[in-house]
């Protein structure tokens, strides 16, 4: 894979991931209490060979960008590099990236000086463990021009995606983006042609695209010189090019997740709590998830009870009880603390023992949860600072309701506590 550079597209601003997104990019949303999302496509791009990769990123990039350099640091001695690319002003443009494929547009610079034969185009935002050789494979034994990734998904599913529909050769004849009706009924696709059994073939009819391309180098060039600055991938750039090239597609059949609301992330974080075999499992020795290296201590569990949980680095735990939960780094838990159904994201930093007798004296909660505290069906930011007898149990189910004033929203029924919001004691939410 050494002829191959993978292009990571982490610049969308994950309005729907509001208020996770509020100070830091959507790839840079912690996951499963110590990984970020963009952690995902970077390691599934090394456990695949690749390793010249470029990150493309735009909004609130600042914690992104330093998550990256901190942690993906490849040998001197070899060409492998993980390099971050932003929008910047030149003679010829001053303005910010206008889509997917502008943003690619943007540094066709960067991309020529490198030697690579194919390109390789991610999105930053989805949770799946994926070989891209295979695909880079058929995209060569198949002669492609360009090759999609897709998966086989049911009609009731099929609405929220782009979709794909390929003839008897397997070439892809049509890309829709999102539709519904009759449009829907005509994307239809016999997915026994892809290798899918007649059975899963009858309840998942469609195709729908995962947002992995691959290019071969000089097509990628061409059509991004011909096309507008005002474009996308799955939108214009590769439907406008289906009629005059070879485009081809790459089944994966696995779990493949969308991380793009608020509730689509509870739900992917909370699934790898499943027992005995969850649908994602970051324990792989073969394929390993990177995340920065923090050096934290063990975590500290003092008589507490915990079921079917995850419990990251550096933590410490007082006489609670944790169900169906995942607690994030640094966690610090008080005593009489009832957690059930909810994602806490952790702590950037300690405070000191004299840190936390001044924010008591001061009337400010430390960072972390309070004693004889009850949450359930929250997530919990980076940082925030949650007092004694608080109860976050959205006790009248109110299914949305934006209170960013006091700290807080609820999105589907779930409460987020945004980033190092203060929530003072006694207080029911």
């Amino acid at each position: 894979m050494h002829d191959v550079a993978a292009i990571i597209l982490a610049g969308g601003q994950g309005t729907r991931l509001y208020p996770l997104t509020k100070s830091r990019a959507k790839p840079a949303v912690p996951l499963a209490g110590k990984y970020r999302l963009i952690d995902i496509p970077l390691s599934n791009c090394i456990n695949s060979g690749i390793d010249r990769i470029f990150v493309l990123t735009q909004f609130n990039s600042q914690s992104l960008n330093r998550h990256i350099s901190r942690t993906y640091r490849f040998s001197m001695f070899t060409n492998s590099f993980v390099e971050v690319l932003v929008p910047q002003q030149t003679n010829e443009r001053s303005d910010w990236f206008q889509g997917t494929s502008d943003a690619v547009r943007h540094h066709l610079h960067a991309f020529r000086a490198e030697a690579a034969q194919e390109y390789l185009i991610l999105s930053g935002d989805h949770l799946y463990r994926m070989d891209y050789s295979l695909l880079i494979r058929h995209h060569r034994q198949s002669q492609a021009d360009i090759t999609l990734g897709v998966i086989p998904v049911a009609e009731t599913q099929a609405s929220r995606f782009g979709l794909i529909k390929i003839d008897s050769s397997g070439r892809v004849t049509d890309f829709r983006e999102k539709p519904e009706g009759e449009s829907l009924e005509e994307m239809k696709v016999d997915t026994t042609k892809l290798g899918l059994s007649p059975e899963e073939a009858e309840r998942h009819p469609y195709l729908a695209s995962m947002g992995i391309y691959s290019f071969k180098r000089n097509l990628l060039f061409e059509l991004l010189e011909s096309s507008t600055h005002h474009d996308d991938f799955g939108k214009q750039l590769i439907p406008s090019a289906i009629t005059d090239v070879n485009v081809q597609t790459h089944l994966f059949n696995d779990y493949w997740e969308d991380i793009g609301t608020i509730e689509s992330f509870y739900q992917a974080n909370l699934k790898l709590l499943y027992r005995p075999i969850p649908p994602f499992s970051f324990y792989d020795s073969k394929k390993p998830i990177f995340s920065r290296p923090r050096f934290l201590p063990p975590t500290e569990i003092e008589d507490s009870q915990i079921h079917n949980s995850l419990v990251a680095d550096g933590c410490s735990i007082k006489k609670a009880t944790i169900s169906r939960s995942i607690i994030g780094i640094r966690s610090q838990i008080a005593n009489n603390v009832v957690i059930e159904e909810s994602m806490l994201s952790g702590a950037d930093f300690y405070q000191s023992p004299e840190e936390c007798q001044k924010d008591e004296a001061d009337g400010i909660p430390p960072i972390g949860i309070g004693e004889n505290t009850h949450i359930r069906r929250a997530i919990l930011d980076k940082d925030v600072r949650i007092g004694k007898n608080v109860q976050i149990i959205n006790p009248s189910n109110i299914q949305d309701k934006n209170c960013e004033e006091k700290g807080y929203c609820i999105k589907g029924g779930i409460v987020v506590v945004m980033k190092q919001t203060v929530i003072a004691d006694n207080t029911i939410i």
